[in-house]
């Protein structure tokens, strides 16, 4: 992996995120813990916010929206137990920083952003890194991505009532889908499984906040 930040004046303040918000709580994924370590998160937000980057809180990226904490993405990827053959599908996709820890984990990820200007925005800096397994289309979340269906894993960073139907309906035999669902004032981080009938299994990972699914 070499992408830009990876051996930075950065990189302590990446390690020291590691150690303390993620090897600190539940992170134990190798793998997860390499790539969080090697995203420049600071590149995802604005320049001003870059100082606060690798705390362990979300940030604003503009339009009522937010960069995840960083734990929270290591514990959505972890739950998500990617291989390198996988398709995953993430909604909301924001400024792009999911997006680019799925890619260093999976095959292919497809995205989906409601808003244009953040599209906009999570393809230049997918760009900007050199990520080239990562489609981002502007649409609606709620409906999937049927063409690109069935995905081995599934990951919503905004929060609805329950799980959209679509997005169990692209999930396929043996995949894991990770979405909060609640309400505005607190959230639980479900894990949905399907096993090989299509019957699917549920399990709360931890509480949760995010923005709501638009």
């Amino acid at each position: 992996m070499n992408w830009p930040g990876h051996k930075d004046d950065w990189l302590r303040p990446r390690r020291r995120m590691i150690e303390e918000h993620l090897k600190g709580r539940d992170v134990t994924d190798p793998q997860v813990l390499f790539v969080m370590e090697n995203v420049p998160r600071h590149l995802f937000v604005d320049q001003a916010l870059a100082p606060e980057a690798y705390a362990d809180r979300p940030l604003p990226i503009g339009y009522g929206q937010t960069i995840s904490q960083p734990y929270m993405v290591a514990c959505m990827t972890q739950a998500l137990a990617l291989s390198p053959s996988d398709r995953v599908l993430e909604i909301g996709a924001g400024c792009g920083y999911q997006t680019a820890v799925l890619s260093a984990l999976a095959g292919e990820v497809c995205a989906i952003e409601r808003l244009a200007p953040l599209h906009a925005e999570c393809l230049r800096n997918l760009a900007q890194l050199g990520v080239a397994n990562a489609q981002v289309k502007l649409g609606d979340g709620r409906l999937g991505w049927p063409e690109k269906a069935p995905f081995q894993a599934v990951l919503a960073a905004a929060y609805d009532d329950k799980v959209p139907p679509p997005l169990v309906e692209q999930l396929a035999p043996g995949g894991r889908l990770v979405m909060p669902v609640g309400v505005a004032e607190g959230q639980q981080l479900l894990l949905l499984t399907k096993d090989q009938r299509g019957r699917v299994a549920k399990r709360v990972l931890t509480s949760c906040r995010f923005v709501p699914l638009i």
